[in-house]
């Protein structure tokens, strides 16, 4: 496996695998100070970006790196430059290429012609390292991932998409509310049905929020308005959302020592309440450091060949 372009890439095995590197990252960061020494990794961020792109700054530099944060005015794409030849050039100077960027069909253009690892920053449709430190934290602070149900509340989009497939890959029951015509793609609920049934776990979509969280161990929401929400978008998308907003009387009808997660930014008082994502439940900024080890062993794994992926 070269490339990580979304969290359905992974096998089940792929997924352990990340989740024993990172959390061997967590007790030892510089196990693998050698591994970029001398070497470069850009950083092409097309949306704004706090967590990922100080994670994979960090990240690099505990393999022993540089790496580059570029933006859409620092390249000759927006000169018409290709995809193609930006990624054949790149190549020929880094150890790896990460992006964040608006559509998927870029990162897999990008990663068609690039020699070297690619990894998918976020784009619109998938969020995968962001589903892996998801998974580090929810393992990190229960001991085990199977038999734990995640309830995410909101937009079915990249985050909800990529939580659901890792959530699946683990064999966890998940259970996604979103208002009509919000739900995840068809394709993303196939997959993560599928691959929930073969490890004993199971995938719920549903309107209701109270039915998403009963018996869950994990609450989880994102943001209603993401990046590139037209301003006529705003007012429809908020009042969809509204009642998905996560607060305390919701979080008493899941289990009694369920936790809540957020990706952030937040937005308190939309998708949640300050009392959650500031109150002992919330592992929100638990989840956000783990995007360093998280990153750190995606890296690590694809630069050393560790992935099967899927064939």
């Amino acid at each position: 496996m070269k490339d990580l372009l979304r969290t359905a890439d992974l096998t089940s095995d792929d997924l352990a695998l990340l989740l024993r590197l990172a959390a061997d990252f967590q007790k030892a960061p510089e196990s693998a100070s050698d591994l970029l020494t001398h070497r470069i990794v850009p950083m092409y961020f097309a949306k704004p970006s706090t967590r990922t792109r100080l994670s994979t700054a960090a990240a690099v530099a505990r393999l022993g790196g540089t790496a580059l944060a570029l933006g859409p005015d620092e390249l000759q794409l927006r000169r018409g430059e290709t995809i193609g030849d930006t990624a054949r050039v790149m190549g020929s100077y880094a150890a790896a290429i990460v992006i964040r960027t608006f559509a998927d069909a870029d990162v897999a253009d990008l990663a068609a012609a690039a020699s070297v690892p690619v990894i998918n920053a976020l784009t619109d449709g998938h969020h995968p390292l962001q589903s892996v430190a998801d998974l580090l934290t929810v393992q990190e602070h229960f001991g085990h991932l199977h038999g734990h149900r995640i309830a995410y509340l909101g937009d079915g989009g990249n985050v909800a998409r990529s939580l659901m497939e890792a959530a699946a890959l683990a064999g966890m029951d998940v259970a996604v509310a979103t208002p009509p015509g919000y739900a995840p793609p068809d394709d993303a609920v196939a997959f993560a049905t599928a691959e929930a049934g073969r490890r004993g776990g199971a995938v719920t979509l549903t309107h209701d929020p109270a039915e998403a969280v009963k018996s869950a161990s994990v609450v989880y929401t994102d943001v209603w308005l993401s990046m590139g929400d037209l301003d006529d978008q705003r007012d429809r998308r908020t009042r969809a959302l509204a009642p998905y907003q996560v607060n305390e009387g919701l979080m008493v009808q899941a289990r009694d020592d369920a936790v809540f997660m957020h990706c952030l930014p937040a937005h308190r008082g939309q998708e949640v309440t300050a009392d959650v994502i500031d109150g002992a439940r919330s592992l929100a900024f638990q989840q956000a450091a783990n995007r360093l080890p998280a990153t750190q062993a995606v890296l690590y794994a694809l630069l050393t060949q560790r992935l099967e992926g899927r064939r």
